[in-house]
């Protein structure tokens, strides 16, 4: 099953907090993350953010503020969320949530590391790349 090793931990819960952005995901071996939206928003697995090969990442930034409007199942396997800022594209393996909760102290650092080194600001908007064939403008 595609993004479900066989010894994986597997969801027990789910909440979408609107309020504090943050998704809450509770596993079956024990442990709970409290994942920000705009962490899920900015390593989302998406074409539009990971790129169509390695060095074609495109950094993601003003997206403190990103909601989650829809968080959709895709079969036993992942949810695929709906971003206030229209990205809708990613798909979220159990594998991957895990991955984004345990190791989030480290990506936030490896996120502020790639804002520093490309001159840019978490909160500055998106730049709208001209032909761009796969995403959004905003």
């Amino acid at each position: 099953m595609a993004g479900l090793k066989q010894d994986s931990p597997t969801p027990q819960a789910l909440t979408l907090h609107g309020q504090s952005r943050a998704l809450e995901i509770g596993f079956s071996d024990g442990n709970t993350f409290r994942i920000p939206f705009e962490l899920m928003r900015v390593y989302s697995p998406s074409a539009e953010v990971q790129g169509h090969g390695p060095g074609q990442e495109v950094l993601q930034t003003g997206k403190r503020e990103v909601g989650v409007s829809t968080l959709e199942p895709v079969g036993n396997y992942a949810v695929q969320p709906t971003f206030s800022d229209g990205h809708s594209s990613g798909i979220f393996s159990w594998d991957y949530l895990y991955f984004l909760g345990s190791e989030q102290d480290s990506l936030w650092a490896q996120y502020q590391q790639r804002l520093e080194t490309a001159g840019v600001k978490r909160d500055d908007p998106m730049p709208v790349a001209a032909g761009a064939s796969c995403g959004h403008s905003h």
